[in-house]
């Protein structure tokens, strides 16, 4: 998988009793883990280039255990500018809207489409340090691209100004 695209994978079970839980094994430092329902989730940023080894994904219930895996993931860097991508780097905040520190800065979000006025996709990007997101499969036409910050409690901040690609 390429640095700054989402990962999702959810297993699927079948069960004849009980509820099921999930647990993990050697789960990448980038991804999060839903123990109710298997899910692995996350966007690697460059940070984490490389691989991670022998994930194992295993469900229990009250008849017994089944594993998924292992399996790898390797997380590898974009294209310098393949057509199609966009780039987007920001400089992280350093203070609240009203002067004072800001300590508690959890990631951002990334908004974007193909009218200013509509921007209709969204990107999480979880983590404060990241500060660079490749968008990839952009098709031909002009993109228009912002970028808040979202503190660990949720709250999201103004939009960042509006900056455009053309294809």
């Amino acid at each position: 998988m390429v640095a700054g695209s989402a990962y999702a994978f959810e297993p699927s079970v079948s069960q004849n009793t009980g509820a099921v839980t999930f647990t993990i094994a050697n789960q990448p430092v980038w991804a999060s883990f839903d123990s109710g329902t298997g899910a692995l989730t996350g966007t690697p940023s460059l940070a984490y280039l490389g691989t991670t080894a022998n994930i194992t994904i295993t469900a229990n219930d009250a008849t017994g255990a089944a594993a998924i895996g292992p399996f790898d993931i390797t997380v590898t860097a974009p294209a310098a500018n393949p057509p199609g991508s966009a780039t987007l780097t920001w400089a992280a905040p350093t203070l609240n809207t009203n002067g004072t520190p800001l300590t508690d800065l959890a990631g951002y979000h990334i908004y974007y489409g193909t009218s200013a006025t509509q921007l209709s996709q969204e990107v999480i990007v979880d983590g404060a340090s990241t500060t660079t997101y490749v968008i990839n499969g952009l098709t031909t036409g002009t993109y228009y691209f912002v970028v808040t910050a979202v503190s660990s409690a949720g709250i999201e901040s103004t939009q960042s100004n509006l900056v455009t690609k053309t294809f």
